[in-house]
């Protein structure tokens, strides 16, 4: 077992991995004020960006799904990890030799898995990558050279190829230090009947690699004629690689995707690479499977995807198997915020194969060309009917309404069954729309979301779930107050030591008021640091509270910061002002129950009690509308 990494190099780990920098791997950021950045959350579907981070604290947020943590936290969650080798993935990326309490530096062989597999597919792209130049691979190049690529441009996208050997790639793999077990369960080899024997054999190998630029899987295009295996074949199921959770060509667009809100989806690996070539730095697909939800939210998080702004378009094939992608597409439009188009070249041609006879210009004029994916939906599915008859125009009318009456935007439905008289010829626009809207009362058929079920998607954008908001003011200024002794807690001051706990209303204020005093109270806060955060952090006695430290830290004061000393009085004053609200009420319920005449002395003292509370009340209350 290698051990327990060592405390300091955990530290050193936090402070060399800007939680900004990590995070932008994943997901767009852009400035929310005040310090903190936004996104949308890699860990739930939402429309809007509730995703925050604070470089300055080195922490992260979701006001949706009430998730957070620093740096390491983040790793864990995104990439499936233990806490040990989230922090062997950030050590490797910040250049950091980990210690661990047994002693000495860990050998490679007990480095967690998935650092292990990454490197093994690591070594076996840059074998792979090596052995293209072969003599053996003469096949492999004229396949790229066919279809313009040049060397420069296979160097570029990491293009390889696999030896027509049994043991190729497994022998140079064992002898830099892996094991044959490693081998299998990463799916660069597979069980032979005298041992592990290669996956790839004798075909072109285009690296796969996740958001952060490592490699985590293969795909390979059958070169020879011999090999009886399906023409494409891709690294299987593994630890490191999710078929439905990866898009080819997404580390090198990403960035791009984030610049122009826009993304373009292929088939396959040559359209990535002749669309970057081209000059579309946006194209990506999908790896040996349909398009899906776990693609959708890759592009959401990159796109910062918001209606109103951003395009995602869908180039396909223009024979059938094309057609039912596009269909397969489309049932999942709504899931974007941003725009969705079809691209499709009317002469077939994918986008590799319309380079190579047409040119770059005409790949850019294909993206160009786009047509919205539901009003291409829509005439796909009247095209198929006999439009110069009656019976022709009505049959391709119920069965395009379905799909006009799953749009959710009312406006934009009605605009589409205009389009859709247009287009059958109907010339009775009312008709058509009334129809349409009779369509779209019916309660949502059950089933997989495909044109004609549009309903069937699940809930439209809902209330984001999360941690309890609580409605009334009173709660909203303790929050506010907490807020502040994690952010600002010299501003507070003695004030906020001496409130106690019982000036909370709620049990998680209370836990955390006493949480903050256990940990020094606001003198030892200071300005709010990192380190004053990180101490709240590691003294919370459970995931409750410490998920609270991380949320507060996170979320923005509701003030400028020159009125933020103003700010911090004035909530002092409104949460004592409660206190003393509470103070009345009881004062008053005991004079109730006291005869003043037979017990005037005890009224007379509780009376003066009241008077003396009101007099702080209000000029609590004062003190707090001045602020």
């Amino acid at each position: 077992m290698a051990g327990r990494i060592r405390d300091e190099d955990i530290a050193l780990v936090r402070e060399r991995s800007p939680i900004a920098d990590v995070v932008a791997e994943h997901v767009q950021l852009r400035n929310a004020g005040g310090g903190n950045l936004k996104g949308l959350c890699p860990f739930h579907e939402e429309k809007g960006p509730s995703f925050n981070v604070t470089p300055d604290r080195g922490l992260f947020y979701c006001f949706g799904c009430a998730v957070g943590g620093d740096v390491i936290k983040f790793v864990e969650m995104i990439e499936h990890l233990t806490f040990g080798e989230a922090v062997e993935r950030l050590a490797v990326r910040a250049g950091i030799q980990l210690r661990y309490e047994q002693g000495g530096y860990v050998p490679k062989r007990e480095q967690g898995e998935r650092a292990r597999l990454i490197e093994a597919h690591r070594a076996a792209a840059e074998f792979y990558a090596d052995r293209l130049s072969s003599p053996e691979a003469a096949a492999g190049r004229r396949f790229l050279a066919e279809r313009g690529f040049e060397r420069a441009d296979a160097e570029h996208f990491g293009v390889g190829y696999g030896p027509n050997e049994w043991e190729a790639l497994t022998r140079h793999l064992l002898a830099r230090g892996f094991t044959a077990a490693e081998l299998v369960k990463g799916g660069l080899a597979k069980e032979g009947r005298r041992g592990p024997i290669d996956r790839f054999r004798g075909r072109l190998i285009w690296p796969i690699r996740d958001s952060t630029g490592e490699v985590i899987g293969f795909g390979a295009r059958k070169l020879l004629e011999a090999d009886d295996g399906p023409k494409y074949l891709n690294t299987p199921e593994s630890p490191i690689y999710k078929k439905s959770s990866v898009l080819y060509g997404i580390d090198l667009a990403k960035r791009e995707i984030s610049k122009r809100s826009q993304a373009v989806v292929v088939e396959g690996y040559t359209d990535v690479m002749a669309c970057h070539l081209a000059g579309l730095p946006t194209a990506v697909a999908t790896c040996g499977t349909s398009f899906g939800e776990e693609h959708i939210k890759i592009l959401r998080r990159f796109m910062f995807d918001e209606a109103g702004r951003g395009e995602v378009i869908f180039t396909f094939d223009g024979d059938s198997a094309g057609q039912k992608a596009a269909e397969r597409a489309f049932a999942h439009e709504q899931k974007f915020a941003a725009q969705t188009f079809v691209a499709v070249q009317p002469d077939g041609l994918d986008p590799c194969d319309l380079r190579v006879k047409q040119g770059d210009a005409a790949v850019r004029d294909l993206v160009a060309g786009r047509e919205p994916l539901f009003a291409f939906a829509i005439r796909n599915v009247i095209s198929r009917y006999d439009l110069r008859a009656n019976e022709g125009r009505l049959a391709a009318l119920d069965a395009a309404a379905p799909i006009v009456a799953g749009i959710k935007d009312t406006a934009l439905r009605r605009m589409y069954a205009v389009d859709l008289d247009r287009w059958l010829g109907i010339l009775d626009e009312q008709f058509v729309i009334e129809r349409v809207t009779e369509i779209a009362r019916r309660p949502p058929a059950a089933g997989p979301g495909v044109p004609g079920q549009r309903g069937a998607r699940g809930p439209e954008r809902r209330g984001e779930s999360g941690p309890p908001d609580p409605g009334d003011p009173r709660s909203r200024v303790e929050l506010e107050v907490l807020k502040l002794a994690v952010q600002r807690p010299a501003l507070l001051g003695p004030g906020f030591d001496s409130l106690g706990s019982e000036s909370f209303s709620r049990p998680e204020h209370a836990a955390f008021y006493d949480l903050v005093l256990a940990s020094g109270g606001t003198a030892a806060g200071g300005h709010g640091g990192r380190g004053w955060v990180d101490r709240l952090i590691e003294g919370a006695p459970n995931d409750t509270l410490r998920s609270m430290v991380t949320r507060l830290a996170v979320e923005t004061l509701r003030t400028a910061l020159e009125s933020e000393e103003r700010y911090a009085s004035g909530l002092l004053a409104a949460l004592s002002a409660i206190s003393v609200d509470r103070a009345i009420a009881q004062v008053k319920g005991r004079m109730q129950r006291l005869n003043p005449v037979d017990e005037q002395q005890d009224y007379n003292r509780l009376f003066g009690e009241l008077v003396a509370l009101e007099q702080q009340r209000r000029t609590l209350r004062e003190r707090a509308a001045g602020s």
